[in-house]
């Protein structure tokens, strides 16, 4: 069944983790992302264990569903090319700074004289329209310059980034967001445009929704930070064998909760029985709880809290994960055979589409493995595609054989 982004053409001219999430979101959705890559490849084919060069852990699960063409943009002939494929192109993804796509005869009024009706998507680390524009911008940094190593800090002493690349994929993930509505909107209007995804200030709008806090008033009225999100206590809970996510939120959920344990007189409590009294002295009752649920075995604690319909889940490792009940009945992680790589554990597209269901169409392409393919979907001839391999503008990789696809992935 096809995706609801089927026919969507997408040159991509992403790197790295930020770019390549969009697209593979939009990819798994059905879109045809053509994915444009300099000579070197994406620099994440390098991050990670692999078995072959190039085809890293990470790149893998970044990259599915794409087809890559590998470009010298530098070479005039496959500029030449690139401004060609434009013309059918329906969106341009790119994560450079806009004076490098302009070096490159790629800014959006360039590339709208070539296609009026392109949707023109740039995910880049700052707003134009202030002094950080030019500034380059990666995970680490945007975690840093919007506070969240200082949020961590609350929690966990010196200020550490959160562990995954929070930034790159929330960023991402409205990047994807960006392309889809502007679409949708020339769908209606038959108007592209060009849409700014900027880090700093998408992922500042992010973090801020539940830490601006008390400075929402001017003057401020309390502390920034959500006291809950920030509190040490904050944590799964350890049993007296293993760990609990446990969310007792509601004043329902802490009325049984303080039943279930013997407390009634905390239910009564105003300091405890309101939401209001909660906020003020969660930092009491976080450790109330940790001391509490130390006295249990996980399995009692799981028969207790379900019985009271309190919010609570066994705490998974990345490993455990993989032999999660749910998961597996969902089939979330899926064993495919990749041309090159071997036997993969990929995971599924979470969504479920009643009319229109996405599926896994390609395996992460080896650097340039479709160059000649997507220059000839793209107009150019096979003799024209032929020729820049030829003259070094671009790069096609080589078919693997049977023989050879089993040697490299033993």
């Amino acid at each position: 069944m096809a995706g609801p982004l089927t026919g969507v053409r997408i040159l991509d001219l992403t790197s790295n983790f930020m770019g390549p999430y969009a697209s593979l979101l939009l990819a798994d959705m059905g879109a045809d992302v053509c994915k444009i890559e300099a000579p070197g490849g994406d620099p994440t084919r390098g991050v990670g264990p692999c078995r072959n060069k190039g085809m890293s852990v990470i790149f893998l699960h970044l990259n599915r569903n794409k087809r890559s063409a590998v470009l010298d943009l530098k070479n005039a002939q496959a500029a030449a090319a690139l401004q060609r494929m434009l013309q059918s192109a329906d969106v341009v993804l790119h994560s450079l700074r806009p004076k490098a796509m302009a070096k490159l005869g790629l800014a959006y009024e360039d590339v709208r004289k070539v296609n009026p009706r392109i949707i023109y998507c740039g995910a880049f680390g700052f707003g134009q329209n202030g002094p950080y524009a030019e500034r380059p911008a990666y995970d680490d940094l945007i975690q840093a310059a919007v506070g969240m190593p200082v949020l961590q800090a609350r929690k966990s002493g010196p200020p550490q980034y959160v562990a995954t690349a929070i930034a790159d994929r929330l960023v991402g993930m409205a990047a994807c967001n960006a392309v889809a509505m502007a679409l949708y909107y020339r769908e209606k209007t038959g108007h592209g445009q060009s849409v700014e995804v900027p880090m700093f200030e998408t992922f500042a709008h992010f973090v801020l929704g539940d830490h601006l806090y008390g400075h929402t008033f001017e003057p401020p009225i309390g502390d920034w930070g959500y006291a809950r999100m920030m509190s040490a206590e904050r944590r799964p809970y350890q049993t007296k064998d293993g760990y609990l996510g446990v969310n007792i939120y509601t004043d329902r959920h802490w009325q049984r909760f303080f039943l279930a344990v013997g407390r009634p007189d905390m239910a009564e409590d105003p300091r405890y029985g309101t939401i209001f009294g909660r906020t003020e002295n969660i930092a009491y009752l976080y450790k109330f709880l940790a001391d509490t649920f130390e006295t249990r075995t996980s399995a009692e604690w799981l028969r207790i809290l379900t019985e009271a319909d309190i919010p609570v889940i066994q705490m998974n490792t990345p490993e455990t994960l993989l032999r999660d009940p749910h998961m597996q009945a969902v089939n979330f992680f899926q064993m495919q055979q990749h041309p090159s790589e071997g036997l993969l554990r990929m995971m599924g597209i979470p969504q479920t589409w009643s009319e229109s269901q996405p599926e896994q169409r390609y395996p992460a392409p080896r650097l340039g493995e479709h160059t000649v393919q997507l220059l000839t979907e793209y107009g150019l001839s096979a003799d024209e595609a032929r020729q820049i391999v030829a003259a070094g503008g671009a790069l096609q990789a080589p078919v693997l054989d049977a023989h050879e696809t089993i040697a490299s992935s033993a």
